[in-house]
């Protein structure tokens, strides 16, 4: 038998060729599961010293470990202690925050609210949230944000969080970023995640808070979970966040309060609730033979939505993000997900699962990301599916997140003035008011040396508060300040040039220029 294939349509001659029929092929066969129950026990048996050969050759200070298995909690531990220099330990119960895994337990969140899959398509609508084009600002989806294809660039709104401005200041000042094109770009958007997380809160009337705790965490039974700081701060067991000193130790130095981006980062939670949690994912939406999420609804956010990383070793499998999701299939064609939450403030978690073989893993740690919560649950796996790790997993990803700590560092040592540095004019050169559309207001101010040179000279406040950077001399026009928040880079340049003031580590999407008043 043979076919037509349409080549061309000219007026109202229609073309066409002949072709010879060929077989469809049959597609492949549907992966099925691989994973035995023994396998399983043999990662369990491998996984408690993994953890505790990780804490100690890394320093974190805490780690909780759940896993399920077959819609059951085979393993629930914690290790260590919630804060260093005290004696609490650290329980199934004790609440971390769990940075970017929030993403997942909002998209769960959300999937809840809606009513069938096309709904994830509808318009993100919210007061004051706008983006540069105004197309795409009538055509954004909540899809497209939960899936990071907006065109707004990596980290959009995370500098102006460190400088301590709201989320509201934060959603209206994404007009002002410049847009890569629209749904084929994939960039980390924080606050455009949260952006429709709030769109969706505001059409049912009620907070993001109350959104979840009616959706997801009370009927799931998630007791001790909250996407409010204070909640964290004020649970009697919580692990405080920490980071590592020079020396090696660690030490609870900071405090992340995360509210401003709620839904992409703001969640804390306990290894107990995020069993639950998972116990739901891998059963569709069900827990305890109860609906809690629609399936349909669900299932979508499994699902790739756009391109986020090619072929990478040592797993060498695309990677996609769905919504508030990895996604990846692996070599058996099973689907694989995952998500990393890192606080450069003291937090590292990790979830990864795979649905065929019903079998998840959550690590919770209370240290700035070092490896170690991807590293277990990666390790864990690996010796589920091969009986023994194949890659050391904590050395791979103590190099991802050390290259990942060094990518918004200055290239300029700011540190070290040339020894033939050009002295720097009066302080009254530099003094002043100046202004940014993004950024606010910036003021110099002299410290009464009368030098400019670094001796305590000038001080430069930035932010709604404001925060006081101490400005060092560098050479000429040029001066340095230490960094500081979440995001925080050492040293970045400050140069003053014709009545403008730039700051380099502020410059990277070209809205780092500030004008003199």
């Amino acid at each position: 038998m043979r076919t037509l294939r349409i080549l061309s349509v000219a007026g109202a001659a229609v073309v066409f060729a002949a072709t010879a029929a060929t077989a469809a092929p049959s597609p492949p066969p549907a992966p099925k599961p691989q994973i035995t129950e023994a396998e399983v026990d043999t990662a369990l048996a491998r996984l408690t010293g993994f953890v505790t050969d990780s804490m100690r050759s890394t320093g974190v200070p805490g780690i909780s470990v759940a896993v399920v298995h077959r819609d059951k909690v085979v393993y629930l531990k914690g290790f260590g202690v919630r804060r260093t220099g005290e004696t609490g330990k650290v329980g199934p119960d004790t609440v971390f925050q769990i940075a970017s895994l929030s993403k997942p337990i909002s998209s769960t969140v959300v999937a809840g609210t809606l009513k069938n899959p096309a709904d994830w398509d509808q318009r993100a609508d919210l007061p004051g949230f706008a983006l540069k084009d105004p197309w795409v600002t009538g055509h954004v989806t909540t899809a497209d944000l939960f899936s990071h294809r907006s065109g707004l660039p990596d980290h959009a709104g995370d500098l102006l969080e460190d400088l301590g401005y709201d989320q509201s200041y934060i959603l209206d000042h994404l007009r002002l970023e410049p847009l890569a094109p629209f749904r084929v770009s994939y960039a980390y958007t924080n606050f455009g995640f949260t952006a429709a997380a709030e769109a969706i809160a505001r059409q049912h009337g009620t907070s993001w808070q109350k959104l979840a705790e009616d959706t997801l965490f009370k009927p799931a039974g998630m007791t001790h979970t909250s996407t409010e700081f204070s909640a964290f701060a004020n649970a009697p067991d919580h692990a405080a966040t920490h980071v590592k000193n020079p020396d090696t130790t660690w030490s609870p130095r900071y405090v992340r309060d995360p509210d401003a981006q709620a839904p992409a980062g703001g969640v804390s939670s306990t290894a107990t609730d995020m069993a639950r949690w998972l116990r739901l994912q891998l059963a569709g939406g069900t827990l305890d033979g109860k609906r809690i999420i629609p399936a349909d609804t669900l299932a979508v956010t499994h699902l790739p939505q756009i391109l986020a990383q090619p072929p990478t070793p040592p797993l060498n499998h695309t990677g996609f993000y769905g919504l508030g999701w990895n996604v990846s299939y692996d070599d058996a064609g099973r689907l694989r997900l995952s998500h990393s939450g890192a606080f450069g403030l003291g937090a590292n978690t990790n979830v990864t699962m795979l649905p065929l073989e019903q079998l998840g893993i959550i690590v919770l740690t209370n240290g700035a990301p070092v490896g170690v919560a991807d590293a277990i649950a990666l390790d864990f796996f690996d010796t589920a599916e091969h009986g023994k790790p194949t890659t050391d997993w904590l050395a791979f990803f103590a190099a991802a997140y050390a290259r990942l700590d060094d990518t918004d560092r200055s290239t300029t040592d700011y540190a070290h003035p040339p020894a033939n540095a050009t002295p720097a004019r009066a302080d009254s050169a530099y003094s002043g008011t100046y202004d940014n559309p993004y950024y606010g207001k910036l003021t110099v101010t002299a410290n009464g040396t009368g030098t400019g040179t670094g001796t305590g000279g000038l001080t430069l406040s930035l932010g709604p508060k404001p925060m006081r950077f101490p400005l060092t001399h560098y050479d000429g026009d040029t001066f340095s300040y230490v960094t500081a928040g979440e995001n925080a880079a050492g040293r970045t340049g400050v140069i003053f040039k014709d009545g403008t003031v730039r700051i380099e580590y502020l410059d990277g999407n070209h809205l780092g220029t500030f004008t003199r008043q």
